[in-house]
């Protein structure tokens, strides 16, 4: 899968694709029966979406069915939603300050989630201590 960082998705479009990603790959009607029964679009609204999305380089057709072509993600979720939180942050001024102030307020971040991130930061930066040394030894070798 592709990571373009031009794609830029509505909340409806990412909802299909959030389907999509669960599925892997699924015709229009498959996406459609995947959605919230309670709040559910008509097949052909959902193949409009689809297509919108086939149009901006978010999925592709994977092979055809009968009459159905049957489709898959070419962008991942992790992609999206990078793009999403670069895009909030610039909001913000670039800083995370308000946006983990916000989470944490709100009790949307627990203090597990605050130690896994702790734990993902320090293995961040002994990746980093080891690139820079690597990085060092090259230089002088």
């Amino acid at each position: 899968m592709t990571t373009p960082k031009n794609i830029q998705l509505t909340k409806f479009e990412l909802e299909i694709m959030d389907a999509l990603w669960g599925l892997g790959t699924a015709s229009v009607r498959e996406i459609q029966e995947h959605l919230p029964e309670s709040r559910r679009p008509a097949y052909t609204t959902v193949q409009t979406i689809v297509n919108r999305l086939e149009e901006k380089g978010a999925v592709r057709r994977a092979k055809k069915i009968g009459n159905a072509f049957v489709f898959e993600p070419t962008i991942t979720r992790k992609s999206v939603h990078r793009r999403l939180f670069d895009e909030l942050l610039d909001l913000l001024g670039g800083s995370a300050r308000p946006l983990m102030s916000h989470l944490v307020e709100s009790g949307k971040v627990t203090l597990e989630d605050v130690r896994e991130m702790e734990s993902t930061l320090n293995r961040i930066e002994a990746e980093k201590a080891v690139q820079t040394t690597t990085a060092d030894k090259q230089r002088k070798g």
